[in-house]
């Protein structure tokens, strides 16, 4: 079968179809053109405003996207966010200002140009509670905060399509980059807390029977001196989860000061982990997460009724030399380590 497309939607997919084989999607998804985006946005963080400008900056030609900003204190309502001059134009051009309840399918109700990008926790609970008909991408999300998300009953509604970009990299892109490192080390050495099942569930799954988990759960983020001297002695290394724990600085500073004593080298998934101490970490960015959530896009306007969840694309390795020269340990240098990471697998 054979499809004619318009001129509009042949520059769309000239547009989409490099990012769709960077994230490894096949090109002929990318048939339906996303026209129409609704961003919603209930933060102000800088990474979610650069992720909402890399949607802007890429969008086709002739789409169309409005950008809704929900109060930051928890006042009721939602306001469009101030226009950009783009934006202007196209308002001007007759693009209506939409709520959160989504725009009336043209035709036979069909919504397979148009898109609803729910940025960060707030904004996902709004969209998930909405009775849009739109597909929906909620993205921006840690794994513990979708799973938090996961039993709402809108989201599970018949016949909704939804995705689910988690702005953390999977836990087997994690252990690629701990093998890529330190080829010859097996024994990974986790403090968790009791919230932390999810996350430790999927490092369990990747890790398999070629890694040895030395796994100790402790109390709560101020009690974990006593997990760490657990893990420490039969360990080649230590991970940080991006959990309560990877989310508190004192925490995370704890863990690197206790790898330290012992000799041991620390991965995570945070750029500011490396800065404090930690060897490496496998970094996704809101610039190349903009750019998967196009693909996610793309993947929901042809796909059936349902939930499809991915982990974030990790960018870039980012490694402490100074921290492997006090190991001493020589690494490959940041490229060459994020290949390996990327490589497929």
């Amino acid at each position: 079968m054979f499809f004619k497309l318009s001129g509009v939607a042949l520059v769309a997919l000239r547009a989409v179809v490099p990012a769709l084989m960077l994230l490894g999607m096949p090109p002929g998804l990318a048939q339906a053109a996303l026209t129409r985006l609704t961003v919603i946005t209930g933060d102000d963080r800088a990474a979610s405003a650069e992720f909402i400008q890399q949607l802007r900056d890429t969008q086709a030609p002739g789409a169309r996207m409005q950008v809704v900003r929900l109060p930051l204190e928890g006042a009721p309502g939602a306001a469009p966010a101030a226009p950009s001059a783009e934006e202007e134009q196209a308002a001007n051009a007759g693009v209506r200002t939409r709520s959160l309840r989504g725009a009336e399918g043209r035709g036979n109700g069909a919504y397979g140009d148009a898109l609803t990008v729910a940025v960060g926790p707030g904004a996902a609970r709004s969209a998930i509670e909405s009775d849009s008909r739109e597909p929906l991408l909620l993205t921006m999300l840690s794994r513990l905060q979708y799973e938090s998300l996961k039993d709402s009953p809108g989201l599970r509604r018949e016949g909704r399509r939804v995705g689910v970009l988690l702005c953390d990299p999977s836990m087997a892109d994690q252990l690629a980059l701990v093998e890529a490192a330190l080829p010859e080390r097996r024994r990974l050495g986790v403090v968790t807390t009791a919230d932390s099942q999810p996350l430790l569930a999927e490092l369990e799954r990747a890790a398999g029977r070629q890694w040895t988990l030395q796994v100790a759960t402790a109390p709560d983020t101020k009690s974990i001196a006593g997990a760490l001297r657990g893990v420490l002695s039969g360990s080649d290394a230590l991970m940080v989860l991006p959990d309560a724990i990877g989310n508190d600085q004192a925490a995370t500073l704890a863990v690197l000061h206790a790898a330290a004593g012992a000799g041991l080298p620390v991965f995570g998934a945070s750029e500011g982990m490396v800065r404090s101490g930690g060897l490496a970490a496998a970094v996704a960015t809101p610039a190349l997460m903009a750019r998967q959530a196009q693909a996610m896009g793309q993947k929901l306007a042809l796909a059936p009724a349902g939930v499809l969840v991915e982990s974030a694309k990790p960018a870039s390795v980012r490694v402490n030399a100074n921290v492997a020269r006090g190991l001493g340990l020589r690494l490959p240098d940041e490229r060459e380590l994020t290949e390996r990471v990327a490589a497929p697998r």
